[in-house]
């Protein structure tokens, strides 16, 4: 399973998105909100999260990122505000108490998971009622695209031809990627309602980094994030759904 990925961590709109999230759970009276990582590797979120006064529980597989998000987490003096749980996301359940999340993640998740639609109904009762499920995937549109402008164009053909947006023969890195329409349908089936469908990384990974200019970068980001076609060929789907109630 994937552990520190360029889909995990999403990019700076992503965080803007997220950040609004856990204000608005304070605004609902949460002092420290409640955030579940699912596949949370090294720490990327929960980290960062942690620091800002959240309690994070981290459901992830692989020992030696929990391992990595341990080290960071007691460099920055935040271990006692992460819980670390070693088990599958097809274990939330066992670990996650329904309703009981401000927040939930699971980013670089769905593509890797054997039952998307489980894992995201999974997500859905874990988070309480006013809450939100992050989801952030691969866009099989734009992996599409990146392949044939770097001249690849049988892969991209082959990804084009591919129900789930991979390569044949075992030769992806992923079991599958995601389009808008498949998204949509994994969330609402799950009981949640799309409160946001943007586009992440449509051109923040492919020019180089720039602090002067990041709040510039991220303004266009969140801009054309929401505007087609350019949301449709992001390199990564961000949809955050959220638990009707108050």
């Amino acid at each position: 399973m994937k552990t520190d990925t360029v889909t995990a961590r999403g990019s700076g709109t992503v965080r803007r998105v997220l950040e609004a999230e856990l204000r608005a759970a304070r605004a609902r009276g949460v002092e420290q909100p409640s955030v579940v990582d699912v596949g949370g590797g090294t720490g990327g979120w929960a980290v960062p999260f942690a620091s800002a006064g959240c309690l994070v529980t981290v459901v992830e597989p692989n020992l030696n990122a929990l391992a990595t998000l341990k080290r960071r987490a007691e460099e920055v003096g935040v271990s006692s505000r992460i819980t670390v749980v070693a088990d599958d996301s097809d274990s939330l359940g066992a670990h996650v108490e329904p309703g009981s999340a401000d927040l939930v993640l699971a980013h670089g998740l769905l593509e890797v998971v054997d039952d998307p639609a489980a894992v995201v109904a999974a997500l859905a009762t874990a988070v309480s009622p006013g809450g939100a499920v992050s989801v952030l995937v691969s866009n099989r549109h734009a992996a599409v695209l990146q392949r044939a402008l770097a001249g690849r164009l049988t892969e991209a053909r082959l990804l084009l031809a591919s129900a789930d947006g991979i390569l044949p023969g075992g030769k992806d890195t992923v079991l599958r990627r995601f389009g808008l329409d498949g998204l949509r349908t994994l969330i609402t089936t799950a009981g949640l309602e799309i409160a946001l469908l943007q586009g992440d990384g449509i051109v923040s990974d492919s020019i180089p980094g720039d602090s002067a200019r990041e709040d510039e970068l991220m303004d266009f980001e969140v801009a054309a994030g929401a505007t087609s076609p350019l949301r449709d060929i992001a390199s990564r789907l961000h949809v955050l759904g959220r638990r009707a109630g108050s």
